[in-house]
């Protein structure tokens, strides 16, 4: 058997384990809140609660609630979503809005769901939930949600704390402060992992490990270095390139590609009409994305939410790149960097077809069919 259906056998055996340990993992974990937003739930019934028994306490909103975006909501023509209650104080975590705007139109009962879990994974909810859909959070109010999140789980890392408050690895590393932490300080990953905040030093382990036994599997020499698996195959093939295990940061520009980088659109030189375009940054690319969801005549219309959850998608990349990069297995990477290059092809077109797209053109009939 060679290296690379060893590696192949190897990750999906990694996989395998973890979904087991996952079955039986501690709720804290970022991961969990996540799966819990976006799936979990979804899945829980939907109840008619008295609205004179609820409570609004766990707003991530340091300015409390829009008056004006409420009555947007109770002026527009549809039937709004279930909010998100937690049951053992009966405090609303997501729909503040959704319950001012029910108020409006005078309505004595409302449609929800229940957490059960506890008040600070409740609390935690309520930024993750906001920052998915709804009015948006402010800088402001994201930045005051992860040093919620400092204060409740200090161990969790700078990409664990942006997956939960929107904001991007490198400015909650800016907001945590303290440097890099004393040596051999560990943090603890999205997935509930705990890996060392700076990972050189296991990576040259596995780097001398792999060149005394090549046949040493990736489950293995994780198992004795403390890093994925994943991360493992890195360094083996590495060695196999005659490189270091450990990545070297060339220029001034390599930080912003491991925390996020930034989003250019490709410019070809013949291509008639073209603009130069500015780089955008992963935390502009997600404001862009929740101005969009506010916008009624998106969210209240069946083809305006499947933009929506095409650019839900497109938010993961922006918030995790590197995550999901690094999760894939060593074997499914060429082929997905080969979708990648294609898609991004793909969004150019549409991009130029948006901007050479006749003003006014598609937003009439949405509006109409919103009928707000």
């Amino acid at each position: 058997m060679n290296h690379d259906e060893q590696d192949h056998r190897d990750s999906r055996s990694a996989r395998a384990e973890r979904a087991a340990q996952g079955e039986h993992k501690a709720p804290d974990n970022a991961d969990h809140l996540i799966r819990l937003r976006d799936q979990g739930l979804l899945d829980q019934p939907v109840e008619l609660v008295a609205i004179e028994r609820l409570s609004v306490d766990f707003s991530p909103r340091l300015d409390g609630e829009d008056e004006d975006y409420a009555q947007e909501l109770a002026d527009a023509a549809v039937e709004l979503p279930p909010i998100l209650v937690h049951r053992p104080t009966m405090t609303v975590v997501d729909g503040a809005h959704r319950l001012r705007a029910a108020r409006l139109r005078g309505a004595d009962r409302i449609a929800a769901r229940f957490f059960d879990g506890n008040r600070t994974d409740a609390q935690l909810l309520a930024v993750a939930t906001n920052i998915a859909h709804g009015r948006p959070l402010s800088n402001e109010d994201r930045a005051a949600a992860a040093r919620r999140v400092f204060a409740s789980y200090p161990h969790w890392s700078d990409r664990a704390v942006g997956s939960v408050t929107g904001l991007s690895a490198k400015k909650v590393a800016q907001l945590r402060g303290g440097g890099g932490g004393e040596p051999g300080a560990r943090r603890i990953g999205r997935d509930g992992r705990s890996r060392p905040l700076d990972s050189s030093h296991s990576r040259e382990l596995a780097g001398r490990l792999i060149r005394d036994d090549p046949t040493a599997s990736l489950r293995q020499i994780a198992a004795r270095t403390g890093l994925a698996p994943a991360t493992v195959a890195d360094v083996r093939a590495r060695i196999r390139r005659g490189e270091s295990p450990v990545p070297v940061r060339k220029n001034r520009a390599e930080p912003a590609r491991e925390t996020g980088g930034t989003a250019t659109a490709p410019h070809e030189p013949g291509a008639a009409g073209h603009r130069s375009r500015r780089a955008v940054s992963p935390v502009e690319l997600l404001r862009i994305v929740d101005s969009l969801r506010r916008d009624p005549s998106l969210r209240f219309s069946e083809s305006g939410r499947s933009v929506l959850r095409v650019l839900d998608a497109c938010a993961l990349v922006a918030r995790d790149r590197r995550g999901i990069a690094d999760s894939v297995p060593a074997h499914c990477k060429g082929s997905l960097a080969q979708l990648a290059h294609g898609y991004a092809g793909l969004w150019q077109m549409l991009a130029d077809d948006l901007e050479n797209a006749p003003a006014g053109s598609a937003d009439d009939g949405q509006v109409a069919s919103v009928g707000a």
